[in-house]
């Protein structure tokens, strides 16, 4: 298991194209709707986008990594390769997750580094929680990507990661907060996992710790995704075994 997760990290580190996407584009995001003046909800516009996009930059580094590369691997007889050695399932999603985390940390502080140098200031703390709140709360969509990755045919994995990427980051509010939204949407998103997650980053704005309702909200949403990403996991392999 040591060697699989090491060699996927490295394979996720050596892709430009992979890196320029999910470290680049939360970063490009941020300093175009971070340069607006004022604030949303009483937090100054700056420092409530920066967390926005650290949020968008974890859901997409998280969930691109295993939507899309789960299915490549599939389509190209990688993962039934995998099942002829003694890696069980546990051990082979345990790697994805850890390669899934090691890309989604570096799109969480890249774009809080980015707002520091561009004049956010907070507290010692409230930098170290963020971190800390948004890396964890990525493993949720981790989970959902591996789900995912089994989900879909190969041919449709971009398409469908994009749809559910993007819905759910403007669902969840990463883009415009939901107060501009029509009642209906804001209804939506409240329940939306993007906008759990990111409120953990936004409480924190405020001074206070994330929102023990958010926490478990997102628990819930990850024992989903597990369950989700279990089964499709078993079904493939009996696919393969038939």
């Amino acid at each position: 298991m040591r060697t699989l997760m090491r060699l996927e990290i490295l394979r996720m580190l050596r892709n430009r194209r992979y890196l320029i996407f999910t470290l680049a584009y939360p970063v490009a995001m941020y300093l175009i709707f971070g340069s607006q003046s004022g604030d949303v909800d009483g937090t100054d516009v700056a420092a409530y986008v920066m967390v926005s996009m650290a949020s968008f930059g974890a859901v997409g580094a998280t969930l691109s990594a295993g939507v899309q590369r789960i299915a490549a691997e599939r389509q190209s007889g990688w993962t039934r390769q995998l099942r002829l050695t003694t890696l069980t399932g546990r051990q082979y999603v345990i790697s994805k997750l850890a390669s899934a985390a090691v890309v989604g940390l570096p799109a969480i502080v890249l774009v809080l580094f980015t707002g520091f140098l561009r004049g956010v200031r907070l507290d010692p703390w409230q930098w170290g929680v963020l971190v800390i709140a948004l890396w964890f709360g990525s493993f949720v969509f981790a989970v959902l990507g591996i789900g995912l990755g089994y989900l879909v045919a190969p041919d449709s994995a971009q398409p469908v990661f994009m749809l559910v990427y993007l819905g759910m980051a403007v669902l969840g509010g990463m883009w415009v907060p939901l107060t501009g939204f029509p009642r209906l949407l804001q209804d939506i998103g409240h329940v939306m996992p993007t906008y759990r997650f990111g409120q953990l980053g936004w409480e924190v704005l405020a001074g206070r710790h994330p929102r023990m309702s958010d926490i478990a909200i997102l628990a819930l949403y990850l024992v989903a995704f597990t369950a989700l990403a279990a089964w499709r996991y078993r079904r493939d392999e009996q696919k393969v075994a038939a």
